[in-house]
């Protein structure tokens, strides 16, 4: 496996687990079950850990495609300049969940407005995370570019 491989293997994981844990979060906080919001908080620490490694993979995976056929330099720098931004959003998520966590284990009267810091921060990176997903995959699907326009088909 290539760092190329690695890197769309891993980026997967950021995305959906960011959206499984603000979702598992918010249930958590609704239904006040200190066991869920736990679980959710510890989702969102491993998809800002896993984001690290995707985040790094991507220089080579670049490296690999971009002399291929069809591979746009203008996409992959559009996808870049995404990435650099949602590293940090991720990462912060992670680090507030980090914090909402021990909060929650001392029982810090803050804990609560943490979970919901952490919520409209998961919320805002979420947003990212699917324009960063789909710049990232523009690159070698034309057929998800909103100027795609399909061949003609050729069995009339």
């Amino acid at each position: 496996m290539n760092e190329a491989h690695l890197h769309i293997t891993l980026n997967h994981f950021p995305i959906i687990g960011s959206i499984l844990g603000i979702a598992i979060l918010t249930a958590g906080m609704f239904f006040k079950s200190r066991d869920t919001v736990r679980t959710a908080l510890v989702v969102l620490i491993i998809s800002a850990i896993v984001a690290i490694p995707t985040y790094l993979t991507g220089e080579a995976a670049e490296e690999t495609v971009e002399h291929m056929a069809g591979i746009s330099e203008d996409l992959i720098h559009e996808h870049e300049e995404q990435a650099e931004l949602y590293i940090w959003l991720i990462v912060g998520l992670g680090v507030l969940a980090a914090i909402s966590f021990f909060a929650d284990i001392k029982q810090l009267a803050m804990r609560k407005t943490l979970f919901i810091l952490t919520i409209v921060l998961g919320l805002v990176s979420i947003f990212f995370a699917r324009q960063v997903g789909t710049s990232g995959g523009e690159i070698n699907h034309p057929e998800i570019r909103s100027d795609f326009v399909p061949a003609a088909d050729d069995h009339d």
